[in-house]
C-alpha cells in the first residue's frame, strides 16, 4: 500500500546548502519526492515539497531535525490528500504594476475571483527605490468565464493608478 503524501514546509534565512541537505536526508531513507516549489523571498528561503515513503509527519520531522537545527529553519510537516500528475495549466496571465501601496493584492485578487478566475500561481516583488517603490505582481490562473470578464473587472484599477495587463495563454498539449 502506498504511503500518504506529506507536505513539507521549511523556511529560514537563505544559505547555500539547504536544498542539498534536505534532499540528501530524504534520498537516504528512500523517500519519493513529488512536486516542489523552492524560492528566495527577501533574504529568506522557502521550500514546499510533497514527500512520501519517509514515514509519518513526526518521523519525517525527526529525520530532518539535524538539518533544521543546523540551518536555523522552521519546519512543518502535514499529511495531505494529494496525487501526482494533477497539474493544471493556466489559460490567463494578469500583470500588475503600480506605485506600492497597501491593499493591492487583496483588491486585485478579489476582483479576479469576482470575474471567475482561479489563481494557480502568484508572484510579486517590490522594485524601484525606497523613495519610489514600485509593486509588480504576476498572476497565472484559469478563467472559468473567459477573458472578457477579467478585462472588465480589472479595468477599474486604471483610476487607482494601477497598470493591469490581461494576456490569454495558449497551452500546447501533445
Amino acid at each position: 500500500m502506498n504511503q500518504p503524501w506529506l507536505l513539507l514546509t521549511l523556511v529560514g534565512a537563505d544559505r547555500p546548502g539547504i536544498v542539498a541537505h534536505v534532499t540528501r536526508v530524504l534520498f537516504g531513507v528512500g523517500a519519493e519526492l513529488g512536486e516542489t516549489a523552492m524560492m528566495r523571498l527577501g533574504n529568506q528561503f522557502a521550500i514546499m515539497m510533497m514527500v512520501r515513503g519517509a514515514g509519518n509527519p513526526e518521523e519525517v520531522a525527526g529525520l530532518l531535525e539535524s538539518t533544521r537545527a543546523d540551518f536555523g529553519l522552521k519546519l512543518h510537516v502535514d499529511e495531505i490528500d494529494a496525487a501526482l500528475h494533477q497539474h493544471r495549466e493556466p489559460d490567463v496571465s494578469v500583470t500588475v504594476h503600480s506605485a506600492d501601496r497597501s491593499g493591492i493584492v487583496a483588491d486585485v485578487t478579489a476582483a479576479l475571483l469576482e470575474a471567475g478566475m482561479n489563481i494557480l500561481d502568484l508572484r510579486s516583488d517590490v522594485g524601484g527605490s525606497t523613495d519610489k517603490p514600485i509593486y509588480i505582481m504576476q498572476i497565472d490562473g484559469e478563467s472559468s468565464q473567459g477573458i472578457e470578464p477579467i478585462e472588465q473587472c480589472v479595468a477599474r484599477f486604471a483610476d487607482q493608478g494601477l497598470t493591469v495587463r490581461v494576456t490569454p495563454l495558449e497551452t500546447m498539449r501533445g
